[in-house]
């Protein structure tokens, strides 16, 4: 959700993305494609992969999926008239469950008989996302962002029933092959190594096929903004940004010329400059956060530390999260403790 100083040691070595419907070939075998987004960051990459034995192609595989929308259709349909020639999808693969990155899920699995691959942690999160709705789920999503500082005029979203996540991922496939992180997924006779992203999702997969030299990087690895690390009511004493971080030691033997593949921004290489980068952007903004919290501060009263941008009730819900995941952050180095004030969490210099 925040915006890093543009990285100036990453290298960009395509600069014009496809257009919606069409496709580039950026490494062999492997096709980027893009879709529009209704809300920042406008964009969403998505990949097709060349399926089959060697040499010998007999299917494709899609890398996540976009949005649920009629556009989002139509270009797929697009694509399939032009750029399969005559072969089917036989997989899907979705890195996570949020709905740009898995809308599309269901009907195009529906569209091709193909099957659904992705962690379990995943898939297990977009069912209980996808069911949430209850009037228990509700009373605990008022609950949590009322004892975060969130004002009663604003809590009225929170207390809707409506489930958002069904607007943009109305079905989720109802069963799935689970991609383990290790252990290889071949795709088009090579070998992709799973390495997992914690924190902006449970359990993130990257895909990195070596011989081939690039990284799907989906959300973790984005070039220009940091993905949004969050707490969510669920999981209210959560420590999102701490699995964040430690796991990018799982990219740690990827090597530096690698093509990152992210799902949003343009495909760089420089991906330890970029992780040190992201280490020391989060590194800086506990900093700040830390020498503020004297008074204590509620998680919206840290919002002109934490974001360039203004906070509403579009976006309150991801700023909560993320200020509330640094918070616990630091509560966690010992650097910051709770306290209950006038039935609000705050949080107090330690």
């Amino acid at each position: 959700m925040s915006h890093d100083p543009a990285p100036p040691r990453l290298a960009y070595p395509h600069e014009n993305p496809p257009a919606p419907g069409t496709t580039f070939e950026i490494a062999p075998g492997v096709h980027w494609l893009r879709m529009p987004l209704p809300f920042p960051p406008d964009h969403i990459n998505l990949w097709l992969l060349a399926d089959g034995p060697r040499g010998a192609q007999t299917s494709w595989t899609i890398v996540d999926t976009g949005l649920h929308r009629d556009d989002g259709k139509a270009y797929w349909e697009q694509i399939f008239a032009t750029v399969l020639g005559e072969l089917p999808v036989s997989r899907i693969i979705v890195t996570h469950f949020h709905p740009d990155h898995m809308g599309m899920a269901s009907w195009l699995c529906d569209r091709w008989n193909a099957e659904l691959w992705m962690t379990g942690g995943e898939w297990f999160t977009a069912r209980s996302v996808h069911a949430n709705g209850s009037p228990a789920d509700v009373a605990a999503r008022v609950a949590f962002y009322r004892g975060n500082g969130v004002a009663a005029d604003g809590i009225g979203p929170f207390a809707e029933p409506n489930n958002i996540y069904r607007r943009g991922v109305p079905e989720i496939p109802p069963a799935f092959r689970r991609i383990s992180g290790g252990v290889p997924v071949e795709i088009g006779g090579h070998a992709w190594f799973p390495i997992i992203g914690r924190g902006h999702a449970p359990e993130h997969a990257c895909l990195w096929c070596a011989e081939l030299g690039v990284l799907i990087g989906g959300d973790i690895l984005l070039p220009r903004i940091s993905p949004n690390i969050s707490v969510w009511p669920n999981e209210p004493l959560a420590n999102p940004l701490r699995d964040y971080l430690d796991s990018l030691g799982g990219f740690s033997h990827v090597p530096a010329d690698t093509l990152i593949l992210p799902a949003h921004g343009l495909p760089y290489r420089g991906i330890h400059s970029r992780i040190a980068d992201l280490r020391a952007h989060h590194a800086s903004r506990l900093d700040a956060l830390a020498a503020a919290l004297d008074p204590p501060r509620a998680a919206t009263e840290c919002f002109s530390l934490l974001f360039r941008r203004e906070i509403g009730p579009g976006n309150m819900g991801l700023a909560v999260g993320e200020a509330l995941a640094h918070l616990h952050f630091l509560e966690w180095e010992g650097r910051a403790r709770r306290e209950k004030i006038d039935d609000i969490w705050r949080f107090r210099r330690a």
